[in-house]
């Protein structure tokens, strides 16, 4: 198994577990990320959570320096989004830029294991 394999993996499980965490548990991480009233919010956070998990499953079964490009361009625009969600919603600023701050890090890897 290749280097780049191993940290493409790596970074999927850990994205496997914050996608199930997503999924499961959407309350309780948008009120760790200080969300008062999660409200409708439950539902997008749930839908993200999948995304990360369709996301494993195509690094998991084609771990190759194209998927973690296209992973890495996909998380940056997602952290993009957070950027303009905190700057334009004062109500949603703490959690879209922990958001952010989890989307800016998975992109890091997977343009790292791009860049291998």
């Amino acid at each position: 198994m290749s280097q780049t394999t191993r940290r493409l993996l790596a970074g999927a499980t850990v994205r496997a577990a914050w996608g199930t965490l997503l999924v499961i548990a959407p309350r309780r991480v948008l009120t760790f990320a200080g969300t008062a009233n999660p409200g409708s919010a439950v539902a997008v956070v749930r839908v993200l959570g999948a995304r990360q998990l369709a996301q494993t499953a195509m690094t998991v079964l084609v771990a190759n320096r194209t998927v973690a490009g296209c992973g890495a361009l996909v998380d940056a625009l997602h952290a993009g989004t957070g950027v303009i969600l905190a700057a334009a919603s004062p109500r949603w600023r703490r959690p879209a830029v922990a958001d952010t701050l989890i989307a800016a890090a998975f992109a890091a890897i997977g343009w790292s294991s791009y860049r291998r």
